[in-house]
């Protein structure tokens, strides 16, 4: 029950409301007979139960004491950093690839790593440029912290325009706004949402941009799709080896969940700067003082032993086949004739659909209110962006369902957009 005392909340305490994802997570779980299209859920059928079981089984049989069931370190077990850092290296070779290695932390999925860097960046009524559309989770983080969030202008094709960046930068400094740009984010391989790539080429033209205004602050690279590509890996370097971003204080996380296993909840990054680390590590230490060991040795286990790559050579063709067969069925169902449109991704766990214009998905609206009421769930598009939200975008996620579940979805999504028509 509540409390009959009128409590003083924080700002931050007054900011804080309950997140989408939770809010959709809820109706899925709630509602067996949903299908869900919004929660970016992992395949079920696929999770790796086999390699789990061996990691945890090598573990109990390893002679000595059982440190794995102990605190660990803060920044992370070092095996585990040195394996991820070569991991990372083997994808590309930066520069300094001693201070990649030096500077490797892991964290409690990518999520705490993403809050870790904001809470030591910004204050409230900072600016963080993102990406268009960009991560919603991030972006409702940004709204609990009472950051900004400005969205970097694309072009009619999604790419980064670059002409429009500085023009957005210019009308900042204009209102006396730009020193209070403090980072630069942006999701870069088979996004959520987007399931769009960066290219180098757009890679470099925001840090051509930002250094031609003079705006050398971090950047913060979201690689945690990276390795879900279908066929062939993104080509495109990372902002830690690209000489265009050499001045500025860069930060590289991806996670171990999405690729392998989610409920293990391990993330992991490295930082150019170590003053940037340093800073991030204080926090995490008044966060959990360092993240889970023991799964942390799970995977030490796990990629010692070919695990991951194991489990990847099987989620690539699965997530593929999902991403063919709610395509297919939304294709087949006649929304393109419709007037919707989206684009065939090459990796990652989502569609990215435009709706027509002038029709409004939001979760308030009717549309969102007669899917729910049909029995399929998506997430609306508004929610990713940090600016100037159009109301017609969609993100669908075929993560987690079965291939008949999925043209199943795909089948109440379409007979509801016919509807609107």
């Amino acid at each position: 029950m509540s409390s009959p005392v009128s409590i003083n909340y924080s700002a931050l305490g007054e900011r804080s409301q309950p997140p989408t994802i939770a809010r959709l997570m809820t109706l899925m779980l709630e509602n067996p007979k949903l299908l869900s299209l919004a929660a970016g859920f992992t395949d079920n059928q696929t999770l790796p139960v086999p390699a789990v079981q061996a990691a945890v089984t090598a573990l109990a049989k390893r002679a000595g004491e059982p440190e794995y069931l102990q605190y660990g370190t803060n920044q992370g077990r070092p095996k585990l950093r040195a394996l991820l850092a070569d991991r990372l290296l083997s994808l590309e070779t930066p520069p300094d690839a001693d201070t990649v290695r030096k500077n490797f932390f892991v964290t409690n999925g990518s999520q705490q790593a993403l809050y870790l860097a904001m809470q030591v960046l910004c204050d409230p009524g900072d600016i963080v440029l993102v990406d268009r559309p960009s991560y919603f989770v991030y972006l409702e983080m940004l709204v609990g912290l009472g950051v900004q969030a400005r969205s970097m202008p694309v072009d009619a094709d999604g790419r980064i325009d670059a002409a429009g960046l500085s023009a957005l930068l210019e009308t900042l400094r204009t209102r006396g706004e730009l020193k209070r740009v403090k980072a630069v984010y942006f999701v870069s391989y088979f996004s959520n949402p987007s399931a769009r790539s960066l290219d180098e080429s757009e890679k470099n033209a925001i840090a051509d941009v930002l250094t031609q205004a003079g705006v050398i602050v971090p950047v913060v690279e979201d690689a945690a799709y990276r390795e879900l590509y279908y066929n062939q890996p993104h080509a495109a370097r990372s902002v830690l080896s690209l000489p265009s971003w050499a001045a500025f204080p860069k930060l590289y996380l991806s996670t171990l969940t999405k690729p392998f296993a989610s409920g293990l909840k391990v993330g992991y990054g490295t930082s150019s700067d170590s003053a940037l680390l340093a800073k991030m590590l204080h926090v995490k230490g008044h966060h959990d003082f360092g993240t889970a060991n023991y799964n942390q040795a799970l995977f030490e286990q796990i990629l010692s032993e070919g695990g991951l790559d194991a489990q990847l050579a099987v989620i690539r063709p699965g997530y593929q086949r999902k991403m063919r067969a709610l395509h297919g069925a939304l294709t087949a169902g006649g929304l393109p004739a419709l007037g919707w449109s989206w684009a065939v991704p090459g990796g990652g766990l989502y569609l990215w659909l435009t709706a027509p214009a002038g029709l409004d998905t939001g979760m308030d609206s009717a549309f969102c209110h007669a899917c729910v009421k049909a029995g399929v769930l998506y997430v609306p598009g508004d929610l990713c962006f940090g600016d100037d939200a159009p109301k017609n975008f969609i993100r669908l996620s075929f993560g987690v369902l079965n291939e008949t579940d999925l043209i199943e979805a795909a089948r109440r999504f379409v007979g509801v957009a016919k509807q609107f028509a």
